[in-house]
């Protein structure tokens, strides 16, 4: 480590690597060295279990209740919150050498590294360790969570003694280790979490056993188990124990110099909220079965068969910035993880790395972690639709407590009902269920499935779009407004006619209207009349879009380039801005914390000219402050739409990096995920002029002049498109079945790609409009070298 980030960065694209120990930074490999499938998580703790900072181990969907803080109440506000809670603890392999244990902070520490392997999908751990009393051992471990068996996670723990040596290895399961992390100073939120699993039954299986546990208020069971596999060089004694709270195997044994001791622990997990305890111990006893049956070769094969297939058709090779290289295959492995087997659950904005945010899903999830997993595992994202289309009932809910018709979707929240207390970036949030639809559609687009959308997406696109008609309005001359919204800038709360809201929801009624004319009869089933259809039409036509004539730009909402500017800290130190100004100055001020317009102009192309886009790019460069990961994505992509391609790259890499280096100090909360699913949109949004949301791929290639190439893979309609660009030429190759033909848009050219033909095009380089866009004091993109230190570019002679 070095700094706040890895000084390996670039060194290996596959592998994510660590020389030494650096427990000042420990937080954030523990995240970053998080493992996961999507059903599953495991934090990156050593093995032994200390030091630490966050202990995790995660179930996607399982959480507790929890009060929220109120000062004042008010009707309408979310009664109880939601926490993902730290569930049994099976990483855990305790180490004692002769009567010593095992821990970095004593002794003598030899050598210490860590290796995260992106195609192996492993976490490997070597260690050279000498006891305080002088006796030597060498550690391997390595550590997976199976893609192929969704329950299952294993470590493959090897001690080799230097010297004659009695080694014991405690292999345990715990639970309620330790006190909880929770994002409240209300003592009513850590009581709730402290200690959240009840003891329902424990159970020896062979050499294991398996806990059953329940949560007090959410009333979810948990069953979690652990089985293993010894190998000595040595003659060995192993016996079990088990406890409400915990359960123990003990292996002992004693090595002679050279001899090994290696422990397969195979651990399986699973939860549910209506079956029994006595069903739930079965699966967990049958899938450690599956996976002692299978044996730890198997297991390491299957994972690497798994990753081997995802890579084939997401991988991302940039030719001249090893940094993005490493950092772009990092982010998308991550995606991967937070995704391949969510079957049923939501995805969190950390996945299942960390703690922050209380393990919630937020817009930003279907936003831009979804369209990634449309274009690289489109099972994933359709395991994601349905669960949030089985939600629908709660959003009827919430929209009825509002007084409002259709549904409204929460802005947080982890079963589907609302659990934030902030109301007005909450509540106020309508756009989700735009943003949600847009998924939906999407999904359809790249997938060409269109049963989703029949089964689960038609009543989701009727009941959000009978949402905007109860909350717009006509005016007299016909226009139709929606107010008191707030869009994805925090920073300008319960506005009216935000655009990005209106323009959004404009194609949220287009797109119900459309679906209901591909699927009469499940329309007809919802109730769903002609007249109805043609007031969605009417809306959607005449929805209000604010401009400003005399500045020649979009205005954020109505009124926004009327507000006073901000008065920005000439050195840029005063950020993030909610930490250091209140609220009621920031909303109506001239300042946005994440892009909203620009976001609106990605999203919503089509309305909006180059000039226009030029003009409203100038205007909000100045004016964003990125005090959310969400944005440098974003502006990347549009950067490089505007032919600022160096902006673009150097907003790329602070999108890229900004778990690997820290740059929003929370790393050791869990990974942005949308932050890195951004990454992998920004490079083939923005350097490949990737556009996914009509009925074909759209690609309008440019790369920056430090960056000699580009290739790219990805899914359409079960085919794999891979595209290389050059600065002189671009490469179009389809891969399918036989046969198979795949339309495409290359810049303004409409082709046809067949399977087996190499399509050529010269590159074509956008000519930027107007000079590259300034930035507000201190918040020019933070760009990383390979040396792991962070510059900004123009902090001077672009400061406003």
């Amino acid at each position: 480590m070095s700094g706040n980030g890895y000084a390996d960065l670039g060194r290996d694209p596959w592998v994510l690597r660590e020389d030494g120990l650096d427990l000042d930074h420990l937080g954030q490999t523990e995240t970053l060295f998080a493992l996961s499938n999507g059903h599953l998580g495991l934090r990156g703790n050593l093995d032994e279990g200390e030091p630490h900072v966050t202990p995790g181990t995660y179930l996607s969907g399982f959480f507790e209740h929890h009060p929220l803080p109120y000062p004042e109440g008010g009707y309408g506000y979310p009664e109880s919150g939601q926490s993902m809670v730290d569930v049994t603890n099976g990483k855990l392999v305790r180490l004692l050498v002769d009567d010593e244990p095992f821990d970095v902070r004593y002794g003598m520490l030899r050598s210490h590294v860590r290796t995260l392997d992106l195609r192996a999908g492993v976490l490997r751990r070597e260690v050279e360790w000498v006891s305080p009393a002088g006796k030597a051992v060498r550690i391997k471990s390595v550590r997976l969570v199976s893609f192929a068996q969704r329950a299952v996670a294993a470590v493959a723990y090897t001690v080799e003694a230097v010297e004659d040596t009695r080694i014991i290895v405690q292999s345990e399961l715990v639970a309620n280790e330790g006190p909880p992390e929770v994002g409240s100073e209300d003592p009513r939120v850590a009581k709730a979490l402290d200690a959240p699993l009840r003891p329902v039954s424990q159970d020896v299986e062979q050499r294991g056993a398996v806990l059953v546990h329940r949560t007090a208020q959410s009333g979810l069971q948990l069953a979690a188990g652990m089985d293993h596999d010894v190998e000595c060089d040595s003659q060995y004694d192993i016996e079990n124990e088990v406890r409400p709270d915990w359960a123990r195997t003990t292996v002992v044994t004693h090595l002679r110099p050279g001899d090994k001791l290696r422990v397969v622990k195979y651990l399986a997990y699973g939860w549910s909220a209506a079956r029994s305890a006595t069903a739930l111990r079965d699966q967990v006893a049958a899938a450690l079965t599956s996976a002692r049956y299978a044996g730890w070769s198997a297991l390491r094969r299957a994972q690497r068969e798994y990753l081997d297939d995802f890579w084939m058709a997401a991988d991302v090779e940039l030719d001249g910035d090893a940094v993005l290289q490493q950092a772009v295959r990092f982010g998308l492995f991550h995606v991967l993880q937070a995704g391949a087997r969510n079957e049923g659950r939501a995805i969190g904005a950390k996945g299942l790395t960390g703690t922050g945010y209380n393990g919630h899903t937020f817009w930003d999830v279907e936003g831009f972690v979804l369209p990634v997993l449309a274009l690289t595992v489109p099972e994933a994202a359709a395991h994601l639709l349905r669960w949030r289309a089985a939600t629908l009932p709660a959003a009827r809910e919430r929209a009825a407590t509002l007084g409002l018709s259709g549904a409204t979707f929460p802005w947080r929240t982890i079963d589907g009902a609302e659990t934030s207390a902030y109301w007005p970036a909450g509540t106020a949030g309508f756009h989700i269920n735009a943003d949600i639809v847009r998924a939906f559609e999407i999904y359809r687009q790249v997938t060409g499935d269109g049963e989703i959308e029949r089964e689960h997406g038609l009543e989701v696109l009727v009941e959000t779009a009978r949402l905007w008609i109860s909350l717009g309005q006509e005016d007299r001359h016909g226009r139709f407004h929606l107010d008191g919204v707030t869009g994805p800038d925090e920073y300008t709360g319960v506005v009216d006619d935000n655009t990005f809201t209106n323009l959004m929801a404009a194609r949220n009624l287009r797109a119900a209207v459309a679906a209901c004319r591909r699927h009469p009869d499940v329309a007809a089933q919802h109730e769903v009349s002609e007249a109805e259809l043609e007031r969605w039409e009417r809306a959607a036509a005449h929805v209000y879009v604010p401009y400003d004539d005399v500045l020649g730009v979009h205005p954020a909402c109505r009124d926004f380039t009327r507000y006073r500017e901000w008065d920005f800290d000439p050195d840029g130190e005063a950020y993030p801005l909610m930490m250091n100004a209140p609220y009621v100055l920031l909303y109506r001020r001239q300042v946005v914390k994440q892009a909203d317009l620009v976001l609106a102009m990605h999203w919503c192309p089509e309305h909006f000219t180059d000039e226009q886009l030029a003009r409203n790019l100038d205007y909000y460069e100045r004016r964003t402050v990125r005090d959310s990961s969400l944005s440098a994505c974003t502006q990347a992509v549009m950067c490089a739409q505007a032919g600022h391609l160096d902006l673009a790259r150097d907003y790329l890499h602070e999108a890229a990096l900004v778990d690997l280096h820290d740059l929003q100090f929370t790393t050791a909360h869990g990974v942005h995920l949308a932050s890195l699913a951004g990454t992998w949109i920004g490079v083939l949004a923005g350097y490949g002029g990737l556009r996914e949301d009509a009925d074909v791929i759209r690609l309008a290639p440019a790369l920056p002049d430090d960056v000699a190439g580009l290739t790219f893979r990805l899914r359409w309609h079960g085919m794999c498109l891979k595209v290389a660009v050059r600065h002189d030429e671009v490469t179009c190759t389809l891969i399918g079945d036989p046969g198979c033909r795949m339309p495409l848009r290359l810049y303004d050219e409409e082709l046809e790609l067949a399977e087996g033909a190499v399509l050529r095009r010269p590159t074509r380089r956008p000519t930027p409009l107007l000079p590259r866009p300034e930035q507000p004091p201190g918040r020019s993109p933070r760009r990383v070298d390979g040396n792991g230190e962070v510059h900004t570019r123009g902090d001077v002679d672009h400061a406003v």
